[in-house]
């Protein structure tokens, strides 16, 4: 018995794009393709999306479920090095909501909170900040280590700078994506060169790493989290905005 992808995507309520997606970078290949290009799926592919989905449940990346599913990675050390990062972020989280409570409790008595204090758990200089940008140079490479080593040098100032124009930045193309104006118009490209620029903050990237950085934001839970908080549909968006403007202009 075989299910076409509509039907699968009904059934898994996982999107016909990201199951041609999955299929394009061999995560999740048809058992067959038909004559007229429709993929078909048979219980062995659905066995495997299963065990796709939930390996993302647990907040793997797609090329750590690649490796898992083909044998290349052992599953129990990949979720155990996810388990660390989940470990440190919760954490992190705690202290921010210290942070918070004590605002609160100062802001409640009529207080004043000293300026340090606002900032706890926020801070890039933060060990979580170094956790995490250890774990972005093993996934991304030396250009990325470049970066992070850089990043720790600036001042609270220049971070909530570049942050507030992240911001902004994503603002612009969700609106943009609120109009219904397709991922590749020149006007998105437009504003997507905002968010290039916004990048030379961090790192230069060429075309292909460009354009993977928007599989990233889509693919990994953390990313796709973040900009979904922005608009539902966000992160999927920037994935396809992200390889236009790279085709257009890198």
């Amino acid at each position: 018995m075989s299910w076409s992808i509509a039907e699968v995507a009904r059934m898994s309520r996982v999107t016909s794009r990201t199951l041609r997606h999955y299929d394009s970078i061999g995560l999740l290949r048809p058992a067959r393709v038909g004559t007229n290009g429709y993929r078909y799926y048979e219980q062995e592919q659905l066995l495997r999306l299963q065990h796709v989905l939930l390996l993302r449940e647990l907040g793997l990346d797609l090329d750590s479920i690649g490796r898992i599913l083909d044998g290349e990675d052992d599953e129990l050390a990949a979720l155990r090095r996810h388990y660390g990062w989940l470990q440190a972020e919760r954490e992190r989280l705690g202290e921010v909501a210290r942070t918070v409570e004590q605002t609160i409790r100062k802001l409640e008595g009529g207080e004043d909170m000293a300026a340090e204090q606002m900032w706890h758990g926020f801070d890039p200089h933060s060990a979580k900040a170094r956790e995490l940008a250890e774990e972005a140079e093993r996934r991304w490479g030396p250009a990325v280590a470049t970066a992070n080593r850089e990043v720790m040098r600036w001042s609270k100032e220049k971070w909530q700078e570049v942050q507030a124009t992240y911001g902004d930045t994503n603002e612009r193309i969700a609106a943009l994506m609120d109009a219904g104006i397709a991922a590749d118009d020149p006007r998105v490209i437009e504003a997507v060169d905002a968010h290039y620029r916004w990048l030379l903050n961090f790192w230069t990237p060429n075309q292909e790493s460009y354009a993977g950085l928007g599989d990233v934001y889509a693919d990994d839970p953390r990313f796709a989290e973040q900009l979904d908080a922005v608009r539902p549909g966000f992160a999927e968006f920037m994935r396809h905005a992200m390889a236009a403007y790279a085709l257009a202009r890198l």
